[in-house]
Protein backbone atom coordinates (compact mmCIF):
# COMPACT_ATOMS: atom_id res chain seq x y z
CA UNK A 1 0.00 0.00 0.00
CA UNK A 2 1.10 3.81 -0.76
CA UNK A 3 1.26 6.50 1.42
CA UNK A 4 2.62 9.67 1.21
CA UNK A 5 2.28 12.01 4.06
CA UNK A 6 2.46 15.84 4.33
CA UNK A 7 4.85 18.24 6.73
CA UNK A 8 5.98 21.82 7.08
CA UNK A 9 2.59 24.04 5.86
CA UNK A 10 2.14 26.92 7.85
CA UNK A 11 1.78 30.66 7.74
CA UNK A 12 4.34 33.25 6.57
CA UNK A 13 4.69 36.62 5.74
CA UNK A 14 5.35 37.57 2.24
CA UNK A 15 9.41 36.93 1.45
CA UNK A 16 9.57 34.38 3.83
CA UNK A 17 10.22 30.56 3.64
CA UNK A 18 9.19 26.90 4.34
CA UNK A 19 10.31 23.85 3.74
CA UNK A 20 7.91 21.21 3.07
CA UNK A 21 8.33 17.12 3.22
CA UNK A 22 6.66 14.20 2.15
CA UNK A 23 7.73 11.06 3.42
CA UNK A 24 6.77 7.87 1.24
CA UNK A 25 5.93 4.32 2.25
CA UNK A 26 5.45 1.33 -0.28
CA UNK A 27 6.33 0.53 -3.38
CA UNK A 28 9.55 2.92 -3.32
CA UNK A 29 11.49 0.61 -5.83
CA UNK A 30 8.83 1.20 -8.24
CA UNK A 31 8.66 5.14 -7.99
CA UNK A 32 9.45 6.95 -11.16
CA UNK A 33 8.93 10.55 -9.74
CA UNK A 34 7.62 12.97 -7.12
CA UNK A 35 5.86 15.85 -7.58
CA UNK A 36 4.25 18.61 -6.12
CA UNK A 37 0.93 20.29 -6.46
CA UNK A 38 -0.98 22.79 -4.97
CA UNK A 39 -4.82 23.80 -4.97
CA UNK A 40 -5.66 27.56 -3.88
CA UNK A 41 -9.35 27.66 -3.37
CA UNK A 42 -11.40 27.92 -5.83
CA UNK A 43 -9.11 26.96 -8.95
CA UNK A 44 -7.65 24.02 -10.14
CA UNK A 45 -5.07 21.81 -8.77
CA UNK A 46 -1.89 22.76 -10.72
CA UNK A 47 1.71 21.21 -11.31
CA UNK A 48 4.58 22.71 -8.94
CA UNK A 49 7.97 20.70 -9.44
CA UNK A 50 8.70 17.33 -9.96
CA UNK A 51 11.45 15.52 -9.09
CA UNK A 52 12.55 11.96 -11.36
CA UNK A 53 14.34 8.89 -9.70
CA UNK A 54 17.36 10.01 -11.34
CA UNK A 55 17.50 13.47 -9.98
CA UNK A 56 16.33 15.19 -13.02
CA UNK A 57 14.03 18.52 -11.28
CA UNK A 58 11.30 20.10 -14.09
CA UNK A 59 9.68 23.77 -11.88
CA UNK A 60 6.56 25.65 -13.39
CA UNK A 61 7.41 28.94 -14.24
CA UNK A 62 5.60 30.61 -11.27
CA UNK A 63 8.09 29.05 -8.99
CA UNK A 64 11.19 29.02 -10.93
CA UNK A 65 14.13 30.38 -9.21
CA UNK A 66 12.22 30.38 -6.02
CA UNK A 67 11.12 27.33 -4.94
CA UNK A 68 13.78 24.04 -5.01
CA UNK A 69 12.79 19.83 -5.09
CA UNK A 70 15.07 17.53 -3.65
CA UNK A 71 14.68 13.80 -2.53
CA UNK A 72 16.54 12.02 0.11
CA UNK A 73 16.03 8.23 -0.95
CA UNK A 74 17.80 6.44 1.65
CA UNK A 75 14.80 7.90 4.19
CA UNK A 76 11.85 8.10 1.50
CA UNK A 77 11.18 11.45 1.63
CA UNK A 78 10.79 14.54 -1.02
CA UNK A 79 11.15 17.92 0.42
CA UNK A 80 10.30 21.61 -1.04
CA UNK A 81 12.10 24.57 0.17
CA UNK A 82 10.05 27.46 -1.18
CA UNK A 83 11.93 30.90 -0.63
CA UNK A 84 10.68 34.56 -1.48
CA UNK A 85 6.85 33.40 -0.92
CA UNK A 86 3.91 35.60 -2.30
CA UNK A 87 0.67 35.68 -0.98
CA UNK A 88 -0.32 33.94 -4.75
CA UNK A 89 1.80 30.84 -3.51
CA UNK A 90 -1.59 30.73 -0.59
CA UNK A 91 -2.55 27.23 -1.59
CA UNK A 92 -2.70 23.48 -0.52
CA UNK A 93 0.34 21.77 -1.23
CA UNK A 94 0.25 17.69 -1.98
CA UNK A 95 2.28 15.02 -2.67
CA UNK A 96 2.21 12.81 -5.54
CA UNK A 97 3.91 9.82 -6.55
CA UNK A 98 3.89 7.73 -10.02
CA UNK A 99 4.90 4.67 -10.07
CA UNK A 100 5.86 2.10 -12.71
CA UNK A 101 3.44 -0.68 -14.07
CA UNK A 102 5.28 -3.93 -14.10
CA UNK A 103 5.96 -6.87 -12.17
CA UNK A 104 5.48 -6.49 -8.73
CA UNK A 105 4.16 -2.80 -9.32
CA UNK A 106 1.22 -1.60 -9.22
CA UNK A 107 1.44 1.64 -11.68
CA UNK A 108 -0.04 4.88 -11.60
CA UNK A 109 -0.53 8.18 -9.19
CA UNK A 110 -0.68 8.41 -5.71
CA UNK A 111 -1.62 11.80 -3.56
CA UNK A 112 -1.26 12.75 -0.03
CA UNK A 113 -3.53 14.74 2.01
CA UNK A 114 -1.83 18.17 1.70
CA UNK A 115 -0.34 20.68 3.75
CA UNK A 116 -1.67 24.04 3.86
CA UNK A 117 0.16 27.04 3.17
CA UNK A 118 -0.66 31.22 3.84
CA UNK A 119 1.21 33.33 2.82
CA UNK A 120 0.20 36.71 4.10
CA UNK A 121 0.78 40.26 2.40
Amino acid sequence: QVQLVESGGGSVQAGGSLRLSCGASGYTRCRINMSWYRQAPGKEREFVSTIDSDGSTQYADSVEGRFTISQDNGKNTMYLQMNSLKPEDTAMYYCKTFLARWVGCPGGDYWGQGTQVTVSS
